[in-house]
């Protein structure tokens, strides 16, 4: 069962989930895919062909533009950008209005987990990793290692994040330990390791 507002526009051709919810105003185009349990809010828009997961939420008024993949858990804010075009233009140097035969689309992948926050740009090609987080407004221009927060325009790592979405705390050299869940990570070579949750209270992990 799914759940599509009448105001909708979801082309015949686009798959749609099982328990997905598509808001007033938005547009799911041709071919695109969209997993179970989703929630696509109001004037979203999923270009043709793009791919996107299970349990994902797209707030109003997000713009995912094709070839854009987006694994299952992700997260993409309101108003939020995922782009296709490194250098856009509406015309040919001739000065014909361009075609699709006359330009390369590119796009953005999200890893499973991950969050963009609102009017974040991500400018295509680049990979967000999984569990990173995009914050408000921030521009992004190049990839972003998994479990990395990165805010500013560019975009610049803050920091670390966990899978509960809070920052992590250093605890000792290349130990990062989450708040929430006491779960601890190691930072390898400027990559983040997912390890054990710590038994008990998460201010006793590692102790």
């Amino acid at each position: 069962m799914r759940n599509v507002a009448g105001t909708a526009d979801v082309a015949a051709t686009a798959s749609i989930g099982k328990d997905t919810r598509i808001w007033h105003l938005a547009q799911i185009r041709e071919e695109a895919t969209v997993g179970a349990n989703c929630n696509i809010g109001r004037g979203a828009y999923i270009g043709p062909g793009v791919q996107v997961g299970d349990n994902c939420k797209l707030q109003n008024y997000a713009l995912v533009y094709e070839p854009a993949r987006l694994a299952d858990g992700v997260f993409v804010g309101p108003a939020a950008v995922l782009t296709n075009d490194l250098h856009p233009r509406a015309i040919t140097p001739e000065g014909r209005l361009k075609e699709a035969d006359d330009w390369e689309a590119v796009g953005v992948t999200v890893g499973r987990g991950a969050s963009i926050g609102a009017r974040a740009v991500c400018i295509a090609p680049l990979r967000i990793g999984e569990w990173a987080t995009v914050a408000a407004g921030a521009v992004v221009t190049k990839d972003v290692p998994a479990y990395a927060v990165v805010a500013g325009m560019p975009a610049r790592q803050m920091g670390w994040v966990g899978e509960a979405g809070l920052p992590l705390k250093q605890y000792g050299s290349g130990i990062w330990l989450c708040p929430a869940t006491g779960r601890r990570y190691q930072e390898i070579d400027g990559h983040l390791m997912p390890g054990e949750r710590a038994e008990g209270r998460p201010g006793n992990a590692g102790q």
